[in-house]
């Protein structure tokens, strides 16, 4: 290995030219987001969407094309452009790209607006142009004053608590006006909305968490209430933050959110609760971890980071708990026993039914895990200098 000093000779030299030239590209960048808020003023003044897929696509087959030709890998290039993509939807959504000229800025109340999700809330309907109210335990501003003045009123409190607040100041919000909320569970939480004020009703939840980097292509799911107007409201609004919306009955949510939640976060809470008891430091496996493991391990210790107060409510609440979880220890059982007995046609059976019930999204989620794997290992290698 040479001894040559990093910072004296040709090789600062070379980082130096190198610095210049990432400069020059921020700029170009400046330059291309500057670009990219003109499209924004002409798309809003036509009532164009934000996103065009077939456009995107032209743009990346011409950029891998362009990048082969110049002997640049096109998969790294493809993944480039994709961010800048990304930051260009998130620049137009940010100067109200799909929000009609026309549109009458609301006086938003957020209860609870002092939490994550209400704080995540209070910026999305602020970027929009409306007036957010925040209302809290430890604000000056009182949830019943701010539902009263309010047009819209959102509750994001814990769910043990929902039902209550939604008691409280359900009977406050003017008749014209909308009262939402944003729970995990939405059967009792829409029940209780229905029944405690005369106001349109819509039940929503965020399929993210408050800590989100861009709204873009996040899903939200809304449940109609009550109020067709105010409805066609908030699918504007979300759909113009970027957001991907699906519409459901309370009970066909909280069907879903069974699967999609409970059982998903079941697992993950068996796997760390497995992992702390095995007997082997995290640090010790993290030495021959493989990318999937490693995945794996990110994705549980982010779950265990959070607040059992709020995986808790999710997963005790919903109706369809019991049914999801007996089906997790079944299938777990089933699969020791196979294991145990060392029969590899069962296990082979195993593969081939699951296999079958995945489909072509096992095509898909080749390819997409990949990809994130790739960009997990380089990050998780640490920091490099070139």
């Amino acid at each position: 290995m040479s001894n040559e000093n990093p910072d004296k000779g040709p090789l600062l030299e070379l980082r130096g030219a190198l610095d210049a030239l990432d400069h020059e590209l921020l700029e170009l960048l400046v330059r291309r987001m500057d670009i990219v808020g003109d499209i924004a003023a002409r798309k809003r003044s036509h009532g164009v969407r934000i996103r065009d897929l077939a456009r995107e696509r032209r743009v990346l087959d011409d950029r891998c094309a362009r990048a082969e030709e110049l002997g640049l890998p096109t998969e790294s290039v493809e993944s480039v452009w994709r961010q800048l993509m990304l930051m260009s939807r998130e620049r137009q959504a940010a100067l109200r790209t799909e929000v009609p000229l026309d549109v009458k800025p609301r006086t938003i109340a957020i209860i609870g607006g002092e939490g994550g999700m209400g704080r995540s809330l209070n910026t999305l309907f602020s970027d929009l142009g409306h007036d957010v109210l925040s209302a809290d335990l430890q604000t000056e501003l009182r949830p019943a004053e701010a539902a009263a003045r309010a047009d819209v009123v959102i509750v994001s409190v814990p769910i043990r608590d929902t039902r209550a607040v939604i008691e409280q100041v359900g009977p406050l919000v003017r008749k014209d006006a909308l009262l939402m909320d944003v729970t995990s569970i939405k059967t009792d939480p829409m029940a209780a909305m229905l029944a405690s004020t005369e106001a349109s009703v819509i039940g929503t939840h965020p399929m993210f968490g408050p800590g989100v980097n861009t709204y873009q292509g996040q899903r939200l799911v809304i449940c109609p209430g009550r109020g067709d107007a105010w409805l066609d409201w908030a699918r504007q609004m979300f759909s113009a933050r970027g957001l991907v919306i699906s519409e459901a009955t309370p009970a066909e949510h909280d069907s879903m959110m069974a699967i999609v939640q409970v059982l998903h976060h079941f697992k993950t809470q068996v796997l760390g609760m497995a992992l702390s008891r095995a007997g082997t430091p995290l640090e010790e496996t993290l030495r021959f971890t493989s990318p999937a493991y490693l995945l794996e391990t990110y994705v549980t210790g982010r779950h265990f980071a959070q607040s059992p107060e709020l995986y808790g409510p999710i997963e005790m609440l919903n109706p369809d708990s019991k049914r999801v979880i007996e089906e997790f220890g079944k299938a777990a059982a089933d699969l020791a026993e196979i294991l145990a007995d060392g029969d590899q046609e069962a296990f082979d059976q195993v593969f081939a039914d699951v296999r079958e019930f995945f489909g072509e999204f096992t095509e898909e989620a080749l390819e997409q895990s990949g990809f994130l794997i790739d960009r997990l290992v380089e990050l998780s290698a640490g920091r490099s200098s070139t």
